[in-house]
């Protein structure tokens, strides 16, 4: 799946059958928006936007408000006989609409928090040919476009996907018309795995021409190149110095995920009590360690006969740093809250699930 780094904003106007309109709004505002028409998947076309709309441009989205495509007979002969089309963005890949001749999705709405900085790859793939439309990365696209999404109450089979700030959207939109789930990873192995994020895109931050994908977290990549991870001393250095940004990614990641508003919000012991609250009021919560149970209610809540994938392996090489991880005390100082949600919603698993 791809990940997109760009932050596109868009919306579908109609599909009767003979035409198919609406806008994309891109992330350069200069540039003129394109999107590219697959039909059973193979590439039949690339539309640019032809139509000004002063309302995207009054609202600052893009300079020109030169974002509205058609697709019609005359760009796309035969459109109205067509059964299985998908319309992406041309630069970041984003699904902007499908038509299918499927009669069998799932009539339900599935957001999928994901805490972690690793994307539940294995269930999302099983799930993805169950839904009429899919989002991936969802925290890329923009409150106004999410929010049209969530609440568009015409759509019926959508899979949302991707770590977004749950207080910031609560109010907005109605989790009540969606199935809400959330997978909460050991906090040690979530640790590890996302200071080896860091040590893996040392190469990226050295290009100037790829640097900008890392946003503000350049500086933090370029910290952890410093530092030895098989060394015990170097990793309680590596703890004293961290910079602004670092430090946001490892302090707490599923109490910030929980309980905060803004990236840049300071975690407080205050912000456990939240999270718990908010863990609350999710459909499904789960547990890494008992991965089966998660995936098969997920399938079971959304009423699809199909066989939920198995746990996919965590690398040897990132629950051996967590381990070490274990043993250094600023590393434990910094999960504290997580390591008493990730606890309880173990132990409330390992009691409940009978399966």
């Amino acid at each position: 799946m791809l990940e997109t780094f760009a932050a596109v904003k868009f919306a579908l106007d109609v599909d009767d059958g003979n035409a198919i309109t609406g806008w994309v709004a891109p992330d350069n505002q200069l540039a003129v928006s394109r999107v590219r028409v697959t039909v059973e998947g193979r590439p039949v076309l690339e539309v640019s936007a032809t139509e000004i709309d002063p309302g995207i441009r009054a609202n600052g989205w893009h300079a020109t408000g030169q974002c509205r495509f058609i697709i019609n007979e005359g760009n796309l002969p035969g459109i109205s006989e067509i059964r299985d089309l998908e319309i992406h963005d041309a630069d970041t890949n984003v699904l902007i609409h499908r038509r299918s001749s499927r009669s069998d999705f799932c009539e339900k709405k599935l957001i999928f928090i994901n805490a972690s900085i690793k994307q539940e790859s294995s269930l999302l793939e099983s799930l993805y040919p169950h839904f009429e439309s899919s989002y991936f990365n969802i925290n890329k696209l923009s409150e106004e476009i999410l929010s049209n999404m969530l609440g568009n109450p015409y759509s019926k089979s959508r899979l949302f996907a991707g770590p977004i700030l749950i207080p910031r959207y609560e109010g907005e939109y109605d989790f009540g018309n969606v199935l809400s789930a959330l997978l909460v990873e050991d906090p040690f192995v979530e640790m590890a795995r996302r200071m080896l994020w860091l040590r893996a895109r040392t190469a990226l931050a050295e290009d100037d021409a790829q640097s900008w994908r890392l946003g503000d977290l350049i500086e933090a990549v370029r910290f952890a190149a410093d530092f030895d991870y098989d060394d015990i001393k170097s990793l309680k250095r590596f703890f004293r110095m961290l910079p602004e940004e670092a430090y946001r990614l490892l302090f707490n990641p599923l109490t910030r995920v929980l309980a905060t508003r803004l990236p840049d919000d300071r975690i407080f012991p205050a912000n456990s009590i939240i999270a718990v609250e908010v863990l609350s009021r999710f459909g499904i919560v789960g547990h890494r360690n008992h991965y089966d149970a998660f995936a098969a209610t997920v399938f079971d809540q959304l009423g699809i006969v199909a066989q939920p994938p198995s746990s996919p392996p965590i690398p040897t090489e990132i629950l051996a740093f967590a381990e070490r991880l274990r043993g250094i005390k600023a590393a434990v100082d910094f999960l504290v809250f997580d390591e008493v949600i990730s606890r309880s919603v173990q132990e409330a698993v390992a009691r409940n699930w009978t399966g």
